[in-house]
């Protein structure tokens, strides 16, 4: 068979052309060597956001495009998406108050219409903001409060991967791409599953492993590549409430602070550059340095030992030439290569913008191919994502399956959206739904996310598509490994 597009990389990027090609009627198979958001894509922040400070670097246009994604994101998959208040500390800062409250201003400018809330100053009356705080006595801490959004970054990437494959795309994990080469008209490529495939054009979507690839294939890419690592520490809940904080740092770095899974809160990010993508580990260093930025601010203090849970990801990002790594830009090039049939290579980007890179991509490689192609995501709904509200979701959920459990509801409503129906379609009581493995898991949600989903491990299942592992004891882990490796053998 000869597709029209072979996307290599199952990240945010290369599930998102996926999804936007074959929305656009083209055939399309995407080929992952591990699994869906199996690095980079499962490793950020967990952010749709505007990237308040690139406003320091003038970078005015990224800004201003993450702002109207990020609104369009939100409306899209409601319920792995949620707005989120950031509360900025002005105490100690290393920028005038008059520049952030400038640059809160225009982050607010930038993003037009916009239905999150706008950012406004610290007032004595948020108790639940300055609580948490260092120096929050009687004068209160300086400050700001403004809106960003958290999301599911592993969800948001298989959902983009759900949606090409209702679209006619085949998505195929745990198999790479074992060599490529340009046969007249076609791309003609060897896959680990044995398959030799033709594709009329190829799209090397592979992350922190594009330039890799790119020498795989002999093209010599006009763009450059910086892998920076970026590593994040979990620790038990640092403060109640469910806004996260902004936290400015000495080096002039900022660092989040995040309500992560209900129990604990994430704390993040570094900027290490690394030479390999293989790099992509926390170190001691890194996670003291993590540290030591939540103890200038919060009250509540931490130490290594209270580190639960780890990740890191390297960033594949185009290189500007900036000095320092925090400077580098987390803008998109994509580099079309036309010599015989069409390559092309995506250097950078950031999980908000992959929706438009993917417009844009597939607009760029329609030209030499002669096709032609209309926007088609813009105004799209994720699958799951078509809900009135999360909170009247989240009741209907409780009221048609009470035996869930008012948790286990509100977990299942949010991951699962309007699919849960289908997912749990025919199902009455407890016993029906099978095996019970801990952390609310049980039988039928596995079996989903390993036939609707494509986990194809244990570890795929607890840490990406649910991350319930955060919640397992270590012998229901190892249980349910030995459950998922005897049901689905091979795996």
């Amino acid at each position: 068979m000869t597709y029209d597009l072979l996307v290599v990389g199952g990240g945010i990027n290369g599930t998102a052309i996926a999804r936007e090609a074959a929305l656009n009627g083209w055939s399309v198979l995407l080929v992952e060597k591990g699994d869906l958001a199996g690095a980079t894509s499962s490793a950020s922040t967990k952010l749709i956001h505007g990237g308040l400070r690139y406003l320091e670097y003038y970078d005015f246009r990224l800004v201003a495009e993450a702002l109207r994604e990020r609104e369009r994101l939100v409306k899209a998959a409601p319920h792995i998406i949620r707005p989120m208040r950031f509360v900025l500390p002005h105490e100690n800062a290393v920028r005038p108050w008059w520049m952030v409250r400038a640059g809160l201003y225009l982050y607010d400018l930038l993003g037009g219409r916009m239905t999150l809330k706008r950012s406004r100053g610290l007032k004595t009356r948020d108790t639940a903001y300055l609580a948490p705080l260092k120096g929050s006595g009687p004068k209160g801490v300086r400050g700001f409060v403004y809106s960003d959004a958290f999301v599911d970054d592993s969800r948001l990437t298989v959902l983009n991967a759900v949606d090409a494959a209702d679209n006619g795309a085949e998505i195929a994990v745990q198999v790479g791409l074992e060599s490529a080469r340009r046969e007249g008209d076609v791309w003609r490529a060897a896959l680990s599953d044995g398959r030799t495939v033709a594709a009329k054009a190829l799209v090397n979507a592979a992350g922190p492993w594009v330039a890799q690839l790119l020498g795989r294939l002999g093209v010599n890419a006009a763009a450059g590549v910086r892998l920076i690592k970026g590593s994040h520490i979990v620790v038990p809940r640092l403060y109640a409430g469910d806004h996260a904080y902004i936290l400015q740092q000495p080096d002039r770095r900022i660092v989040f602070a995040i309500p992560y899974q209900d129990d604990f809160t994430e704390v993040g990010t570094t900027d290490v550059p690394v030479d390999a993508p293989e790099d992509a580990v926390i170190d001691d260093d890194e996670i003291e340095y993590l540290c030591e930025a939540a103890n200038r601010h919060f009250t509540a203090q931490i130490a290594p030992a209270d580190v639960v849970a780890t990740w890191s990801g390297v960033r594949p990002l185009y290189d500007d030439g900036a000095d320092e790594a925090r400077a580098v830009t987390r803008d998109y090039v994509l580099e079309l290569d036309t010599a015989g049939p069409p390559l092309l290579s995506i250097f950078g980007g950031k999980i908000t913008t992959a929706r438009h890179l993917a417009e844009e991509a597939v607009a760029k490689i329609a030209t030499p191919m002669n096709r032609t192609v209309t926007p088609v995501t813009r105004e799209r709904v994720f699958p799951g994502g078509g809900i009135a509200g999360l909170a009247d979701h989240v009741a209907e959920v409780r009221a048609r399956w009470p035996f869930l459990g008012d948790a286990r509801a509100e977990r299942m409503a949010r991951a699962y959206g309007t699919l849960l129906a289908t997912m749990l379609a025919g199902i009455g009581d407890e016993r029906a739904m099978g095996a019970a493995f801990g952390a609310g898991l049980t039988e039928v949600e596995a079996r989903w996310m390993r036939e609707r989903e494509w986990a194809r491990t244990a570890d795929d299942a607890l840490d990406r598509r649910s991350k319930l592992g955060l919640h397992m004891t270590a012998d229901e882990r190892e249980a349910f490994a030995l459950w998922w490796c005897a049901t689905f053998p091979g795996t």
